[in-house]
């Protein structure tokens, strides 16, 4: 039985989300080809897509990772509360209760993973990206689809900062109790602050205020 071909555009967004391909690094076309075994069309493909949505920036004639100024990364976090708070709010009302056990059991089994920044934003990923399921808008999901995408040009996670894995496994707890009582409100306002401390978390690693454990 054939294995199902494999997807340029996907395996290349996932190595720039894991840092793999950082910001500012040459993506060339021949290279890929050979690390992924896929032919050079469909990569091609998957540079200009990657362009277009501007995760990737033309250099000459090559293209690179792009990255994010001061002033991108505030507009983008400012998205994301919004967007995040929503979707926190809409799962509070929506969330099956299958959903809402799903959530709680992720935050215990992700007490796991501390001490490992990599594992730790992995979790992250997985959690916010069940919220933004459990509430039940494919429309909200589609844009913050597009937020996370762009999250993956940061450098480094903010969960590298030291202690500040405990503090948003803490604020993950507190929004998943949100969500558990019903409440929409508390729901949104508990992200909302996740997503506040994390970017205060990544302009002190941005500055040099606070140390990286990786």
């Amino acid at each position: 039985m054939k294995s199902p071909p494999k997807d340029a555009y996907a395996l290349i967004l996932e190595a720039i989300d894991l840092g793999t391909f950082k910001p500012g690094d040459r993506l060339v076309e021949s290279d890929l080809a050979d690390r992924f075994g896929v032919s050079r069309t469909p990569i091609r493909e998957a540079l200009q897509r990657l362009e277009t949505q501007s995760l990737l920036t033309r250099d000459g004639r090559s293209l690179i990772v792009s990255s994010l100024d001061h002033n991108q990364l505030a507009e983008l976090y400012v998205v994301r509360a919004e967007l995040e708070g929503l979707a926190a709010s809409l799962a509070a009302r929506h969330a099956t209760d299958e959903e809402v056990k799903v959530l709680r059991d992720m935050v215990e089994g992700d007490q796991a993973l501390l001490g490992d920044p990599e594992a730790m934003a992995k979790a992250n990923r997985r959690f916010h990206k069940q919220i933004h399921l459990a509430s039940h808008n494919r429309f909200l999901v589609q844009q913050l689809d597009l937020v996370h995408r762009s999250m993956a040009l940061m450098a480094i996670t903010s969960l590298a900062a030291e202690g500040r894995d405990k503090d948003a496994l803490d604020e993950h707890n507190a929004i998943v109790t949100a969500i558990e009582a019903r409440d929409s409100e508390s729901a949104a306002t508990a992200l909302k602050a996740h997503i506040s401390k994390a970017f205060v978390t990544r302009l002190k690693l941005d500055s040099g205020e606070v140390s990286s454990v990786v």
